[in-house]
């Protein structure tokens, strides 16, 4: 649905919304306690899952994140992408926020709070090595923002992930420590692993929304495009995210349950990152005079981390029952519902700017 240039007031675009975005945290968390039950519940469920996958993510997952990622990649107007490459302030301080900010603000996180468990803080500054490529659309989307630019700090953080992953690993693990006097560790991860990752994850359905555009529109026109095929592939979208939260939490249901004084040693500075980096992202934007939608998209491509690439780097690294590894499973466990409730909080605030940017905001 469009919504005019004008921002309305939150209670007005939550009630626009449909009932399965509406209620969209009762859905995460049902999803969530279902994966873990079933988790805990059916023997060897979390190996049947895992026996198939892409590189190193679950089928099951892999199948949900290119289901989840595809209907808001076809929203994308590729023709005004060209007006988010010129915006200058966007790009650096989304560079900025995600390659210099967030790990460095991860790793002091992991010291200050686990200084005595140093194989969960390593887990945690793997994962804010890994930058979001994924659920950041759908994040992004649900708070109305800028559909395009969102595709384009995707696509950078992609190719700075293949470039940097294991240059910011070797800095942060072993560099950085040694310099300080730390515990230092070692990360061996394969940046064509990882180059792999982002073209599975992220080139498929970008391939996949920029030809249904382009051929849909062909075909039978803008109007048709954007009033008919979207409604029906909009809400696959959740349906995907949904069951990639279920089948995650099955895989790692006896991880969580099994360790619940270590998951709220863990959840506590993920807690602090998430909400330093959003709103941080989120003053920087209005700070350099960004309008309401790229101010949202800085925020949440900057909090939003691809648990996935970590969770797959810490077991291929450290092992699948390694404390590395719950660590990145904690990761969604907080994530998720954060980010669902910081969705809230972005359409609360759009009230708040005075001014949008000319194109239309699509809710």
């Amino acid at each position: 649905m469009t919504t005019t240039q004008q921002a309305p007031a939150h209670d007005a675009v939550v009630g626009n919304l449909s009932t399965l975005d509406r209620f969209l945290p009762v859905w995460i968390g049902a999803a969530m306690v279902a994966g873990i039950l079933l988790g805990r519940a059916i023997p060897g469920l979390d190996n049947a899952l895992s026996a198939v996958d892409i590189q190193g993510v679950s089928l099951p997952i892999a199948l949900g994140l290119l289901i989840m990622m595809y209907p808001v990649l076809a929203k994308v107007r590729y023709d005004k992408l060209d007006s988010v490459t010129g915006d200058r302030r966007l790009l650096v301080t989304s560079l900025v926020l995600n390659w210099v900010i967030g790990p460095l603000l991860m790793f002091t996180l992991a010291w200050v709070f686990l200084p005595d468990l140093p194989t969960y803080r390593t887990g945690l500054i793997i994962v804010g090595l890994a930058r979001c490529i994924a659920m950041v659309i759908i994040w992004n989307d649900l708070a109305c923002g800028d559909r395009e630019a969102a595709a384009v700090l995707v696509a950078i953080n992609s190719v700075f992930q293949v470039i940097m992953f294991a240059v910011l690993g070797w800095f942060y693990l072993s560099v950085l420590p040694g310099w300080l006097g730390l515990h230092q560790e070692h990360l061996n991860v394969s940046a064509w692993k990882i180059a792999g990752s982002v073209l599975v994850f992220l080139g498929i359905p970008l391939l996949a929304g920029y030809l249904s555009r382009r051929l849909g529109e062909k075909a039978k026109g803008r109007a048709w495009y954007e009033e008919k095929f979207l409604p029906r592939i909009g809400p696959w979208a959740l349906y995907g995210l949904l069951f990639t939260i279920v089948i995650l939490f099955a895989l790692q249901g006896h991880q969580i349950t099994g360790h619940p004084l270590d998951v709220i040693r863990i959840a506590v500075p993920l807690l602090v990152y998430f909400a330093l980096m959003w709103g941080g992202g989120y003053a920087l934007g209005r700070a350099v005079g960004l309008g309401y939608e790229r101010t949202t998209t800085l925020a949440f491509t900057a909090a939003g981390n691809n648990f996935e690439l970590a969770i797959a780097v810490a077991i291929a690294t450290f092992g699948v029952t390694s404390g590395q590894a719950l660590a990145g499973v904690v990761g969604p466990l907080i994530e998720v519902p954060v980010l669902v409730g910081l969705v809230y909080v972005s359409l609360a605030l759009r009230n708040r700017f005075t001014h949008t940017p000319p194109e239309t905001i699509h809710a």
